[in-house]
């Protein structure tokens, strides 16, 4: 479902990404860890467009994101949530979700003006997308609250239901779990888990909470200072000395 190949970031002097090759099967819960800095976000950024990398190759289906336009590459099925909250915090929860719905049902300007018929129809499925990724996130009891008013927990939860409005095939998900309670986490887990099996959706996640992607993950890669440094099951990636080291901290 997606290849990357080679990736290389440099800024200025600064290595971000160093030659990181790794294949995200579909259908598949696909976790990325590592420390801070470890080129995590990097790779996110690099898949959807919002950096270019100095080299290397981000393939899927046979085309070489890393050289398409973001809105390209989202209307080709790639949606992402952002490690930092990136919401309208003047509008809300429903109207935030609707805004990820645009993409995949776009309507022009003076047909929106006029309110033909095509536009009306397009509001509509706009509405009806963003009204199915509320139920499925269970967010339908906040659904008219400012978002700017909800806890970060709840934000992030926002953030999952706008993505998924857009109906993606790759859904990327940098620390969803950042802020929750152990409680909290738990109930984002299930919720993950039943989006991924009722849409079929291929899941590339970024996560500090080790219990949250042992929980969810099928295959885990781990970065360190822009390599990758092990790939494998969650069990075998736990018991991998290098990652004990660089990640876990060594064993004394």
């Amino acid at each position: 479902m997606l290849s990357i190949q080679g990736l290389g970031v440099r800024f200025g002097g600064v290595v971000a990404l160093d030659d990181l090759s790794m294949d995200v099967p579909e259908g598949r819960v696909f976790g990325l860890i590592g420390p801070n800095g470890a080129g995590k976000t990097t790779c996110f950024n690099c898949v959807t467009g919002l950096y270019r990398p100095t080299q290397g190759k981000v393939m899927h289906e046979g085309r070489d994101l890393a050289r398409l336009p973001r809105h390209r590459i989202a209307r080709m099925g790639i949606a992402r949530t952002f490690q930092n909250v990136a919401l309208f915090a003047s509008l809300t929860v429903r109207e935030n979700v609707m805004v990820g719905a645009h993409g995949r049902h776009p309507a022009g300007l003076w047909s929106t003006l006029a309110a033909t018929r095509g536009a009306r129809r397009t509001h509509e499925a706009i509405e009806l997308a963003a009204d199915e990724a509320l139920e499925a996130t269970g967010l339908g009891e906040v659904a008219h609250r400012d978002v700017g008013t909800l806890p970060i927990g709840i934000q992030h939860r926002v953030e999952i239901a706008r993505a998924i409005a857009a109906r993606p095939r790759i859904l990327l998900l940098d620390e969803p779990a950042a802020g929750l309670t152990a409680g909290e986490a738990g109930a984002l887990a299930d919720t993950i888990s039943r989006l991924h099996r009722g849409m079929g959706l291929t899941i590339l996640l970024v996560e500090h909470n080790m219990r949250f992607v042992m929980r969810i993950c099928e295959e885990i890669a781990v970065l360190n200072f822009g390599r990758k440094i092990a790939q494998g099951t969650p069990q075998s990636v736990a018991e991998d000395p290098a990652v004990i080291e660089a990640y876990l901290g060594a064993r004394r």
